[in-house]
């Protein structure tokens, strides 16, 4: 983080002060020796976001795929360089060579075309899990005490990953929702931790893009603070996922897969 000098004004009365900053920077990560995508994130945990975005974008649908994964030669933390499987290789030859490739990670992508083909890389979730109606807030309070950039800079987006107890699998903090979500899949990916995973917690709105990156984490459960898009709940009906809302009140708004809340925890 980064500190620089505001000016607080209330009640007509202004005065200099200090104000914390979430740092961004870009990070480039280089699939089979070749730029594969730049997103701009807040530094740190690299090797996780760049696993966790390319399970989310069908590179990998396991931490086997992977043949090395780390920084480029040069020790460029902005750098991330991973090669891929001879056989995973060849899989995913169409998306290697995909032109025009459309970073996922700011405002999303758009075009019918594009989101069908989103559905051709995801598998709906099982009815393996039942989440207590009052047990949902507690899942958001979880999220918002281990939040350390936001309570700082008011400037960051945050996820949590629970398991089937809730208990805490992994948790990231980032200036792009995109990449918090990426963060810490790929921290339980890499850690082969991924298949516990049954609650994602989100900070932000859920947008399709994160449906669809929690959908291939087969992950069935995503809490926010926010509300959805309409083609998130789409996307999300169509995977047979949950998509659960908390209000400002003690209210909750399910807009999907409401067989998985019981009226108990």
């Amino acid at each position: 983080m980064e500190h620089c000098s505001v000016i607080r004004c209330e009640k007509g009365i202004c005065q200099t002060g200090d104000h914390e900053l979430i740092l961004e920077e870009p990070l480039l990560i280089r699939v089979e020796g070749k730029p594969y995508s730049v997103v701009m994130r807040t530094p740190g945990e690299e090797i996780p976001h760049a696993a966790g975005f390319c399970l989310g974008d069908g590179l990998v649908d396991s931490v086997n795929d992977f043949a090395t994964i780390g920084f480029c030669r040069d020790i460029d933390p902005n750098v991330v360089d991973i090669r891929l499987k001879p056989e995973r290789c060849e899989k995913v030859r169409d998306i290697l060579e995909r032109r025009g490739f459309v970073s996922q990670t700011s405002c999303g992508i758009c075009g019918k075309e594009l989101v069908k083909d989103l559905f051709q890389i995801l598998i709906p979730a099982e009815d393996t899990i039942q989440i207590g109606m009052n047990q949902i807030p507690s899942c958001i309070d979880k999220l918002i005490r281990n939040q350390v950039y936001y309570q700082s800079t008011r400037g960051a987006h945050a996820v949590m990953i629970l398991d089937s107890r809730l208990d805490k699998l992994s948790f990231a903090e980032d200036v792009g929702r995109h990449n918090a979500l990426d963060k810490a899949i790929g921290k339980l990916l890499l850690d082969g931790h991924l298949t516990d995973a049954v609650i994602a917690v989100l900070s932000s709105r859920i947008s399709y893009e994160l449906v669809q990156k929690v959908a291939r984490a087969r992950i069935p459960v995503i809490v926010s603070k926010s509300r959805p898009t309409a083609l998130a709940v789409d996307m999300g009906k169509r995977l047979n996922m949950t998509l659960v809302c908390t209000a400002k009140t003690s209210e909750l708004i399910i807009f999907c897969g409401e067989n998985r809340i019981g009226k108990q925890g």
